[in-house]
């Protein structure tokens, strides 16, 4: 399974789908829904989010467990060092690995100030290094202390994020590297909106791979996030760090909502559905994120 799609990665066509588990002790309504929609058979794989901007929800790892058993396709399991210490990140590694839950996205979180629950407090013993470096320990079969481990897991397989956007590009190359470094096979990016823009993050990528010490290349996966109303364009162009919405979007947008707001979603529609044509045309590795609306996924992938 995890190996299919590696191979996919490095090889040929990739598409992954973000799903963000609930606000609830149950996870399978989300799941009915995808297949309800046969978007199973439209993607090579998932991802669960973990408590996004600190928020509680359904756990990320029990998740990625249930949409694996019921669609036999890999989900990578976000993991977040915000909430957890090194003895807890190895500790749930060891515990998904049995249960096969093997493909990790390693993120530093958001921080816990920003929460719902309000007394929480951020753990955040290093960022999202630290759980690469984590990974790459236990496939050696030891634990961080470098103790050897009764029985060795199963391969974990390391993915990372990136911004999408800087006023200084040589930065998210420097961000790559650093991941690249520490083990990572797959960087996604934040949700990108300009065609030049994702070729230059893949230019980015190849310099990174070429500057790296790590005999194991990373490979760039463009996250996609389609926007279908001026407000939420507005939103992560001015409030989301290292996302980018090009002006021609918002201003689309503007004289879209001024007709109607069928017009507003038919032309956010249009500019997202074409934006990913397009990629895939440049460098198919994509992961498509609609905060589990999940009709508009299977509309931008049909």
């Amino acid at each position: 399974m995890f190996e299919q799609l590696i191979d996919k990665l490095q090889n040929s066509t990739y598409i992954t789908l973000e799903t963000t588990p609930p606000h609830s002790a149950r996870f399978t309504p989300v799941i009915d829904t995808i297949a309800e929609l046969g978007l199973d058979k439209m993607v090579d794989g998932f991802s669960t989010t973990d408590n996004p901007l600190a928020k509680l929800k359904y756990n990320a790892l029990f998740a990625s467990q249930l949409l694996q058993n019921r669609f036999q396709k890999p989900v990578l399991a976000t993991m977040s060092m915000r909430d957890r210490n090194r003895i807890a990140l190895q500790s749930d590694l060891l515990g998904a690995n049995e249960a096969n839950v093997r493909a990790i996205l390693a993120l530093t979180g958001d921080p816990a100030k920003i929460s719902d629950q309000k007394e929480a407090k951020g753990v955040f013993e290093g960022d999202s290094t630290l759980l690469l470096d984590i990974i790459t320990s236990l496939n050696s079969g030891s634990d961080m202390m470098g103790k050897r481990l009764k029985d060795a897991p199963e391969t974990i397989y390391p993915f990372a994020v990136v911004n999408s956007h800087a006023r200084n590009p040589k930065s998210l190359q420097k961000k790559m590297l650093k991941k690249i470094n520490h083990g990572a096979i797959g960087i996604i990016t934040q949700p990108v909106y300009d065609i030049d823009n994702a070729k230059l993050l893949v230019e980015l990528m190849e310099n990174a791979n070429r500057d790296s010490n790590n005999v194991t290349k990373a490979t760039l996966i463009l996250g996609i996030f389609p926007i279908t109303k001026l407000r939420t364009a507005k939103f992560l162009d001015a409030h989301v760090p290292g996302i980018h919405v090009p002006t021609y979007w918002i201003e689309a947008l503007e004289k879209a909502a001024d007709i109607s707001e069928a017009q507003e979603y038919k032309i956010g529609f249009e500019l997202s559905k074409k934006l990913f044509d397009d990629i895939k045309a440049v460098h198919p590795k994509i992961h498509l994120m609609t905060a589990n609306q999940f009709q508009i996924a299977k509309d931008i992938l049909a």
